[in-house]
């Protein structure tokens, strides 16, 4: 028995489980609305609906609900039992089309930038068929958009199926150019790779500043972090394998392609990489990881850490976005083939993705831009925040060629010979992989290396999705009415390669010569979020949505409003719990090892006649002075925090946030890691970096 192919996809209301309990014309309409887009006739929700009804019963579900993802970065539920009243007294296990199709949660309690008022509660869930319904915990879960009341989207998954309806139209475009009239659907399709942190539980629930902002506030330095490299792909320890054991074992009963896992470079830090699948099932399945991660680590004793910065000084948390284009065909639009300077199909979509995230590189930071990824970019373990792609030695060489006039350039693959006979020949890819990219192309695919560990990974495939749409469309409307395709195809990509290679770097980004490579060449360098936030709401990025109806004009300003209040929220509640820590532990733990230490010289000193003090005088003289020090910063904070109540604006707030209350936080911070490397470990409140680390 083999319990990966036995139990993947038995909590999934999947395309096995349909075909064998819908009838044949029902379960015809349903695929055609999966896989066309195609409406589905509102008669035959019924049926859906009671033949999913019986398999959740079956499985042990008694109630369901609309499993949606709001503005608030994770999912929403509400549960409804299947019961029904009989006028006997007793019940009915029901579910109707109508509660198939329509959910109605409270929309004023969830962030809505203005578009709901508190009083005006009534909101949609509407349910997605191209998202398989599961059973989560006994709940049946049908994955849904949700909107408003006047049909504005609140949530992270109507923009992303508006994004993905655009690419497949323009797509489609550019497609039947080529002579592909058998393509009758393009889909982007993603991979998503998810760090992650696993610390004790124990040491977690000792620490007010993880509990409430998934990060350290506090800690020195231990004597050993990542420096020997060792735990990068190094052995994984018995409790931690069991973790992830029974995380595959979950995540497959969910239809989730769980394929790889290892330590990550970190110590306590880890890594789980799914098979990639269609773009919004993809978003599904990564919130699913992210929730079930959180859910299994606590039986196992363990709290999972999905903060991009848990803790200073070691590497944070990314998630990797691979993105590419396939058609229905089974063919992936970003695949060189044998000679990509032959494939003009190919260096024709290669282009439009140079040529948009060239012109959009303002929004492809947006996307991966939040409080707790500021503390992460920018660092030697993730790209910068200057946006720019890799492509590789050989597609570097490709467009060199088209844009000097020459496209009769081919390289024959290398072999590798490492020098051992006995070992195996091998072909190299055609390109390295540039780990300091933030978009690297990566043989069939590129890499989104920016967002991070803790976000959806539906913003930054909206507006990839919507750039290139964007992109294909100009390229569609220039080549609909060419007189000479395949020359006007060619020149195309040689005009697009002249103006916008300045966004191709295929160096080290980590670099001080490439941030100054970057500002001569025009590009942006939005180093933190409320830097990149206004962007949002630029004209021509509003225009953009507008155009191929991924957002309504109102609901772009909704969204820049949420990200910035979210913005100075967290900063808030770090700011506020950074104080609490520092007023009711880290104070009165130092003044009370202080007087140990006092108390203790004084016995000396009774015990014996001269005794040498020197130890505990010097101690007690470098503690008292920086108990006074950070005295004064906590006070300094607490009125940066009352400041911040002065202003209005959004974005006023939010930089005030960045330039004042953050300096405020790092001072005191500075002043207290100084103070636990004089303090008795006994004495100090919470758990150090050294057990936060190494004890998993």
């Amino acid at each position: 028995m083999n319990a990966a192919s036995d139990n993947f996809g038995t909590m999934v209301f999947n395309d096995k489980a349909m075909s064998e309990r819908l009838p044949k014309d029902v379960y015809k309409a349903l695929k055609r609305t999966m896989e066309m887009g195609k409406s589905l006739d509102r008669t035959i929700a019924d049926v859906v609906a009671n033949a999913m009804k019986d398999w959740a019963i079956e499985k042990g579900a008694t109630h369901f609900t609309h499993w949606f993802q709001p503005m608030t970065g994770i999912t929403a539920e509400k549960h409804d039992s299947f019961i029904s009243p009989k006028s006997d007294g007793s019940i009915i296990m029901e579910f109707s089309g109508k509660e198939l199709i329509k959910g109605e949660p409270d929309a004023s309690s969830f962030p809505s930038g203005g578009l709901r008022a508190t009083f005006e509660a009534r909101g949609y869930t509407a349910w997605d068929p191209t998202s398989y319904a599961f059973i989560k915990d006994n709940t049946l879960c049908i994955p849904t958009a949700f909107c408003s009341y006047g049909g504005y989207a609140l949530d992270k998954k109507t923009p992303l199926l508006r994004s993905m309806e655009a690419i497949n139209r323009q797509a489609l475009r550019v497609l039947k150019l080529f002579g592909n009239h058998d393509v009758t659907k393009v889909n982007t399709t993603v991979g998503a790779e998810q760090e992650y942190f696993l610390v004790d539980k124990a040491l977690f629930e000792k620490r007010k500043d993880l509990i409430f902002c998934g990060r350290t506030l506090f800690g020195a330095k231990p004597p050993k972090g990542q420096e020997l490299e060792d735990h990068y792909f190094g052995t994984i320890k018995p409790r931690i394998k069991a973790f992830m054991a029974e995380l595959d074992e979950e995540l497959w009963k969910l239809g989730v392609f769980a394929k790889t896992e290892h330590n990550e470079v970190a110590p306590a830090q880890h890594e789980l990489a799914p098979i990639f699948t269609t773009t919004n099932i993809a978003t599904d399945h990564n919130q699913l990881i992210m929730e079930m991660m959180k859910k299994v680590a606590s039986r196992h004793g363990l709290v999972c850490l999905l903060h991009e910065k848990p803790f200073a000084g070691v590497n944070g948390s990314g998630k990797h976005i691979n993105w590419s284009i396939s058609t229905d065909t089974g063919i992936n639009l970003l695949e060189p083939g044998d000679s990509p300077s032959e494939n003009a199909q190919f260096l024709l979509f290669l282009a439009a993705i140079i040529k948009a995230v060239d012109e959009y590189q303002d929004l492809m930071r947006l996307s991966a831009a939040s409080a707790g990824n500021d503390h992460r970019l920018g660092a030697n373990e993730a790209p910068p925040a200057i946006v720019s792609m890799f492509v590789g030695e050989e597609l570097q060489a490709v467009l060199d060629a088209i844009e000097n006039g020459c496209t009769c350039l081919h390289k024959d693959k290398k072999e590798m010979r490492i020098g051992v006979h006995v070992l195996p020949r091998f072909f190299r890819d055609t390109t390295d992989r540039n780990r300091t990219s933030p978009f690297a192309f990566t043989g069939n695919k590129f890499e989104f290396r920016m967002l991070g560990s803790s976000a959806s990974i539906s913003g930054p495939n909206i507006i990839l999705n919507t750039i290139v749409a964007e992109e294909l469309s100009v390229f569609a409307d220039i080549l609909e009415n060419s007189k000479d395709f395949h020359n006007d195809v060619l020149e195309l990509v040689r005009k697009t390669i002249i103006e916008h290679k300045r966004i191709i770097f295929n160096g080290n980004n980590y670099s001080d010569e490439w941030v100054a490579e970057a500002e001569k060449r025009g590009l942006l360098n939005l180093k933190t979020t409320a830097d990149a936030l206004p962007c949002f709401v630029e004209k021509k990025n509003v225009e953009l949505f507008v155009k191929h109806k991924v957002f309504f004009d109102e609901e772009v300003k909704a969204r820049y409003e949420i990200l910035l209040e979210n913005y100075s929220k967290v900063l808030n509640i770090e700011a506020l719990t950074m104080l609490d820590i520092a007023r009711k532990e880290i104070i009165p733990a130092v003044s009370s090892y202080i007087r140990n230490l006092s108390e203790t010289a004084i016995a000396k000193k009774q015990l014996i006649t001269d005794a040498d003090c020197e130890v505990e005088t010097a101690l007690v003289s470098k503690l008292s002075t920086l108990s006074s020090v950070m005295f004064r910063k906590i006070d300094s904070l607490n009125d940066a925090l009352l400041e911040a109540k002065n202003y209005t604006d959004p974005l006023k707030v939010a930089r005030f946030y960045k330039d004042t209350v953050l300096t405020a936080m790092q001072e005191v911070r500075v002043v207290a890691d100084e103070m636990e490397m004089l303090t008795d470990s006994s004495c100090w409140p919470f758990p150090p970096y050294g057990e936060l680390l190494f004890k998993t």
